[in-house]
């Protein structure tokens, strides 16, 4: 049995006093008794050994009813089995679960504001000498040290609501990096415990750390957000018509019947529905606009769904570029196909260079490359063009069918695409075309039935194989390869079997080679992240950035700025932020006066979902682990007393006896042998 060192000292000075002032009475007693025993010796001779009986087991029933009393005051307890008794002081880690989830409302208030009284009746049960970590969704590095209670109190009230969120196992794991002392150590962790809060299916536990995980309940409401947004197109070009794809998911149990849906570009309403979602069900909408001038765009799609609503926004950022940069080169019999084709829509700035003049250090700059009758590509040329690829970028090949096959084969392994095998000089007609391929749903209206075709003179028979990264869109007899599309890192290759020369066939001259490069440029730009999500690590992506030697990059918003850490890779500029963000909204990315990127932060939408794990289910993850469940609206008694600190607790069972001594003495005093008085 453990006492409190102050309790019990003033348990024993408590029992002695009592002690020694009643055996002094009781002295005083005999002795007048005595000197009169001549006088009452033949009347109560018969009654002295029973009085003397009674006087003791009344002192004995007043001294054990002050001892447990003072007992129950020191509070005395019967450690848990595994739990150290020879330290002194206690460390405890108790997390605070304040993610947006912790705004719901319960009887008592917000869960956040329940879960942060909470933590001060836990802490009331320590000592002053025990320390404690707070710790949050953040993980900020001042949680990782223990504190004393007046700091940890401090530190409690500066919890606020956070975009960040994480799972049991990482929380676990985070306190059990800083309970590392020989001290007896608790981890508390009060939650509304969400079901994405599980990541696994048992956790993972210390045996030398009692765990104790603090359920809050919280009222169950209805809620509907907006998922995810996404548009059609990776390109954007001045005054064309765009659409943007809004995913809107319902998380109740009920319908959600005609949502208002709205967009807005540049604080400029762009677009305006109605969605009806059935419940638990996720539906698409597509909304268009058009009429944006060049430069960068902030929009916002909102919904009005209370009383949840952190979720009923999202906003996304992206570029209108006033040209599309292409970058055609050239071999030895290119023809003039590629110039006129891109040379009539001023949209698209042509670039031109010959194979034998290609600046590998700008290839990064272009949208689109197209190798058009290159007859000597180079291994060094198919390394950069992987870089290139890698990062994001779009390559059209059409091959001069007079070059080298071995040449050819070499370059294209390098890139991972399928070798030659012959040239084949058989005439022969496309008899597939894919028109719900994207780069064909939007050109027909409607499907003609006797489609007119490219026929070829000559091309080349590659030795295919059943690649997961290949899209047929046209196809020759028997399923050969005409032109198809190869994704490569974050890019795509788009193949030709022919060469774009009059020789070939008639595939440059066609009707289908116009919709068909032009849609593909259009889905070759850099599919640049719409928006972010706060609370993830991922770094910013932009365009390759040439900075000078004093040059540094800087994240603004309103009243916020950094100069975050830039990284060159892939032919991308990579920024870290260091989870320096923490509010949703836009942020720009300047260097020096000029603006290089608008980026959007969202809060993510894992705590969209309002439904949380039953105690049942806390227990099947915790199995038979050192960890103890607790429904705060069932024992929030026993997390006052501390049970679940300490272990079994005996306070209760000395205030009983306490009581059953003092009922004790009144009886012995009232019934037990009580004789009428003699005259």
């Amino acid at each position: 049995m453990n006492f409190l060192y102050p309790g019990f000292l003033f348990a024993l000075l408590s029992v002695a006093i009592p002690v020694i002032i009643h055996l002094f009475n009781f002295r005083k007693f005999k002795k007048v008794y005595f000197s009169n025993v001549q006088l009452l010796k033949e009347v109560e001779q018969q009654n002295s050994s029973k009085e003397k009986l009674k006087n003791l087991l009344i002192l004995l029933s007043r001294i054990l009813a002050i001892i447990f009393l003072v007992l129950a005051f020191a509070q005395p307890y019967i450690p848990l089995n595994n739990q150290k008794t020879t330290a002194v002081n206690n460390s405890v880690s108790i997390y605070i679960d304040n993610s947006y989830s912790m705004e719901a409302i319960n009887k008592d208030g917000s869960l956040l504001d329940e879960a942060k009284r909470r933590a001060k009746e836990l802490i009331k049960g320590f000592g002053i000498n025990d320390r404690f970590q707070l710790l949050t969704n953040d993980f900020e590095g001042k949680h990782q040290r223990l504190l004393n209670k007046e700091e940890f109190l401090k530190a409690l009230d500066d919890v606020k609501i956070s975009a960040s969120n994480r799972n049991l196992q990482q929380i676990l794991n985070r306190q059990g990096n800083v309970l590392t002392s020989s001290a007896n150590k608790y981890s508390f962790l009060i939650s509304d415990f969400q079901k994405n809060i599980a990541s696994v299916k048992k956790l993972e536990t210390k045996t030398d750390i009692q765990y104790s995980f603090l359920k809050l309940n919280a009222t169950a409401l209805p809620n509907v957000g907006v998922d995810s947004v996404w548009t059609l197109s990776p390109n954007h070009q001045p005054g064309a018509n765009e659409k943007l794809v809004v995913q809107i998911k319902n998380y109740s149990e009920e319908e959600a019947v005609n949502i208002p849906l709205k967009l807005a570009i540049n604080n400029q309403q762009k677009g305006l529905s109605s969605v009806t979602i059935p419940a638990g069900k996720t539906i698409k909408d597509t909304l268009s606009f058009s009429g944006l001038k060049s430069g960068w765009k902030k929009g916002v799609i909102s919904i009005k769904d209370f009383p949840v609503t952190f979720d009923d926004s999202l906003s996304f950022s992206f570029k209108v570029d006033e040209s599309l940069p292409v970058l055609s080169i050239n071999g030895p019999n290119a023809g003039s196909y590629i110039k006129a084709l891109f040379g009539a829509d001023k949209y698209y700035k042509l670039t031109e260079n010959s194979e034998s003049n290609i600046n590998y250090n700008s290839l990064s700059n272009f949208g689109l490359i197209v190798l058009n009758g290159v007859s000597n590509p180079s291994s060094g040329f198919a390394q950069q063009l992987k870089t290139y690829l890698t990062s994001g970028g779009s390559v059209v090949i059409f091959p001069d069918l007079d070059s080298d096959i071995k040449v050819y084969n070499s370059f294209l392994v390098a890139l991972s695409l399928p070798q030659i095998q012959n040239l084949n000089k058989t005439g022969s007609k496309v008899d597939q075309i894919d028109l719900q391929h994207p780069i064909f749903k939007t050109v027909f209206e409607e499907i003609p039935k006797n489609l007119d075709l490219p026929t070829v003179n000559r091309y080349y028979d590659f030795a295919e194989n059943n690649a997961s990264n290949k899209e047929n869109i046209m196809s020759l007899p028997g399923g050969k390869l005409f032109f198809s599309k190869y994704g490569i890192g974050s890019g795509q290759v788009y193949l030709s079997a022919t060469g774009l020369n009059a020789n070939d066939g008639n595939f440059a001259r066609h009707p289908v080679f116009v919709p068909l490069m032009y849609r593909l440029t259009l889905n070759s730009g850099l599919d640049d992240a719409l928006y972010y999500n706060l609370g993830n690590d991922r770094a910013l992506a932009s365009k390759q950035l040439a900075l000078g030697k004093n040059q540094t990059l800087k994240l603004t918003a309103k009243n916020f700025e950094i100069i975050p850490e830039v990284r060159q890779a892939g032919g991308k500029t990579l920024i870290y932020t260091a989870d320096q963000i923490k509010l949703p909204g836009f942020y720009n990315l300047n260097l020096a006066d000029s603006l290089i990127g608008v980026y959007s932060f969202n809060i993510g939408r894992t705590e969209s979902d309002m439904h949380y794990l039953s105690k049942t289910e806390l227990d099947e993850l915790a199995e038979k682990s050192n960890l103890k469940i607790y429904d705060t609206d069932k024992d929030a008694v026993k997390l006052i007393a501390g049970s679940n600190k300490i272990g079994q607790t005996l306070w209760k069972l000395c205030l009983i006896l306490s009581l059953i001594f003092i009922a004790a003495e009144i009886l012995l005093i009232r019934f037990f042998n009580n004789p009428k008085k003699t005259i």
